[in-house]
């Protein structure tokens, strides 16, 4: 990771997604180059935002073109319209994003559009 590149404070910090059996309580814990993670590494997370902000790029390009293609479309409905489509694409496993990270990205592309 260089050291110019950094993860904005809002950007979701989840816990490492893990199944683990048996019914008390547990925590997922990863043994990395000897260091104990409940979470993401930082190179981990710092993939995880760069594919997200280069999503939220690629949709606020999408809404600007569906925004000249359909005048008749409001702002708002072109938003919803955009993030019903992610969240079908994670919902039928096409995208890997977790709840927050959809929220995220919405909320990234509604910065980058002004709206």
């Amino acid at each position: 990771m260089c050291p110019d590149e950094k993860v904005p404070a809002d950007f979701p910090r989840e816990l490492f997604r893990a199944l683990l059996a048996g019914a008390n309580p547990k925590l997922a814990i990863r043994l990395i180059d000897g260091k104990c993670y409940a979470g993401l590494t930082e190179e981990e997370l710092l993939e995880r935002y760069k594919a997200c902000d280069d999503l939220a790029e690629q949709l606020a390009s999408y809404c600007t073109r569906k925004e000249s293609e359909n005048p008749s479309w409001t702002r708002k409905f072109n938003l919803a319209r955009t993030r019903e489509g992610v969240e079908r694409k994670v919902t039928t496993g096409l995208w890997d994003l977790s709840a927050a990270e959809q929220r995220w990205v919405m909320a990234r592309v509604q910065q980058l559009l002004g709206w």
